[in-house]
């Protein structure tokens, strides 16, 4: 059986910010991560533990303090000499209102010099992965929350990364709206394979959508991982997935205080 390949690599990965008192806050402290080729996989934690700083570091928005990282065999360097493509979903759309829905995707295919030759045969299967092939050319702010969000992820995908990193994209959004992207955001990861990387606060989101979950204490580090054993496609309302669910809300307190970091380390 031919062993599956990891395509992000996260090796001692500490991260510092200036405290503004002249010292450095860290955020990151020798965090070790591996997803493999086509996984899920989300990342939680409490605010402040580095979830997004993480995300920032793989897609080289920001320069490690210590470590490295590598997608598919490649260091990271920075965005721009970034050589494996990433597409990244921020937790608000982040679309330009001045630009139509086409133009808005086509934009990120100008920023990844993607030939203009295939605009839009790339704008047209992005679109239609998210179900919004007839509102190509409304502007974003006649549209839903949700479908605002639909946009930005039809803007990772049509430059046809290799890793989509999702800051919680779905947070902003009521309960309702959230379940039904949940639920078109595995539909299209079962059509795509892309690798996903997916951060969130919300343990039975990570437990729905993950093939495995890392949780991150205070301060930066792995203090848990939990494999989802649950077969695909999953409606939320399997027994296995609640047991799961269950028990990574009994351990979540846990996971989360000194007591727990400390015993990591």
């Amino acid at each position: 059986m031919t062993a599956v390949a990891a395509k992000i690599v996260v090796r001692g990965l500490s991260k510092s910010f200036p405290d503004g008192r002249g010292g450095q806050r860290t955020v990151l402290d020798g965090m070790n991560l591996t997803v493999d080729d086509g996984a899920f996989v989300s990342i939680i934690g409490p605010s402040g533990c580095g979830k997004s700083t993480t995300l920032n570091v793989i897609a080289g928005l920001v320069p490690p303090s210590a470590g490295e990282v590598e997608l598919a065999g490649c260091p990271v360097v920075s965005a721009q000499r970034q050589r494996t493509p990433v597409g990244y979903v921020f937790q608000q759309p982040r679309l330009l209102n001045w630009l139509t829905v086409r133009q808005n995707v086509e934009f990120a295919l100008e920023a990844g010099d993607v030939p203009r030759d295939v605009w839009s045969s790339r704008v047209e299967r992005a679109l239609r992965l998210v179900g919004l092939t007839e509102y190509a050319t409304t502007f974003p702010l006649r549209l839903s929350g949700g479908q605002q969000q639909r946009v930005a992820i039809a803007r990772a995908l049509a430059t046809e990364p290799e890793v989509v990193l999702m800051d919680e994209p779905f947070s902003h959004l009521d309960e309702i709206t959230s379940t039904r992207l949940r639920a078109e955001l595995m539909d299209i990861w079962q059509r795509t394979r892309k690798t996903i990387l997916f951060v969130t606060h919300d343990i039975s989101e990570a437990a729905l959508l993950s093939d495995r979950v890392v949780v991150l204490g205070r301060g930066g580090r792995v203090v848990a991982e939990q494999t989802i054993d649950v077969g695909r496609p999953r409606t939320g309302a399997e027994d296995r997935l609640f047991e799961i669910e269950r028990a990574m809300r009994v351990l979540a307190a846990s996971w989360w205080t000194d007591g727990a970091e400390a015993a990591a380390r």
